[in-house]
């Protein structure tokens, strides 16, 4: 089983210092959520509109430091924003990127990565078709294959976000995170368990490849059918996000897709913020009560991406 280390987190943050945008962080309003403080962690922000990006230069960096980044450039399957961050940060070190995304990806996603240039091949109409056409061509071409999610250096430059968070967040109780394939939750629960930071590992109902596994004790496959599929629909999590999740200090949670609109809603009603499905999916935890906040208990929402359109506001 690959295995994800603090130590691997604390070398992807050296790593990807200065790459990245810090993360920035919002008080909610007092009384919001009884007597918990809450906090929005609004990667949204980052580079391509994502937390993919700090992965995705970590993954990229750690290759060339290593020598191991081949001049046909690199390769990956996505919903749509593990690509945009691994074109970005191809951009970023002059490689070519070669995108493979389903059929029903948005058009957002799709118009932007072309804008980074990357070569983008609609595939299928789910990520696992899109991932298996991406393995045919990495085989085929010697292009080296990236993942949305399921790496080690995938998942540490993610954890990076936990540890901006507890600078500028003093007494962080609990970290509240989306889950899909589980790279932000393997990164972000690894380095909370090294802080004493519960996890909180949020996915939607019918998107529940995590869930499943935790239930079953083992990875298993899962349907995949959600609001949020476009950021979360992996059928399958990884090892390593399973093995975060088996730890005393994480939860796991499910919410309804109509929590998620409707924490996506008032997100923009109340506060301006646009995001995307994936991201409201985290706060949906906290405003359907899937996870009830204690008295005093601090928490770090994350926001972690929104890469959407306005019009799906509705």
């Amino acid at each position: 089983m690959v295995t994800l280390t603090f130590g691997d987190i604390k070398s992807a943050a050296d790593r990807i210092a200065g790459q990245v945008r810090p993360v920035t962080v919002a008080p909610v309003d007092p009384g919001t959520f009884g007597g918990a403080r809450v906090w929005l962690a609004m990667e949204f922000m980052q580079h391509t509109g994502s937390f993919k990006a700090r992965g995705a230069q970590n993954f990229i960096q750690a290759h060339r430091e290593a020598g191991t980044l081949p001049k046909v450039g690199v390769t990956i399957a996505s919903g749509g924003n593990a690509g945009l961050a691994c074109a970005w940060a191809a951009q970023q070190h002059g490689v070519r990127a070669t995108v493979f995304l389903p059929e029903t990806a948005p058009s957002v996603k799709v118009d932007r990565l072309r804008g980074y240039g990357a070569e983008v091949r609609l595939v299928g109409a789910e990520y696992a078709e899109a991932a298996a056409a991406c393995a045919e061509f990495a085989a085929a071409s010697g292009a080296l294959a990236s993942h949305a999610y399921d790496h080690p250096l995938i998942a540490a430059g993610a954890g990076t976000l936990l540890e901006e968070i507890r600078q500028q967040i003093p007494g962080l109780d609990t970290v509240v995170v989306a889950v899909g394939g589980g790279g932000l939750f393997a990164g972000v629960a690894t380095a909370a368990s090294e802080h004493g930071v519960r996890g909180v590992a949020v996915e939607p109902e019918n998107c529940r490849a995590l869930n499943a596994a935790v239930e079953a004790g083992r990875l298993v496959d899962v349907p995949v059918d959600s609001i949020a599929a476009d950021s979360l629909g992996a059928r399958r999590a990884s090892e390593m996000a399973l093995h975060a999740a088996q730890h005393d200090d994480v939860c796991s949670v499910l919410v309804p897709d109509a929590e998620i609109i409707r924490a996506r809603r008032a997100l923009w009603d109340h506060r301006r913020l646009l995001v995307e499905n994936g991201a409201a999916t985290a706060l949906a935890a906290l405003t359907s009560g899937a996870y009830r906040a204690t008295d005093g208990e601090t928490v770090a929402v994350v926001l972690c991406g929104a890469n959407t359109n306005p019009a799906d506001l509705g």
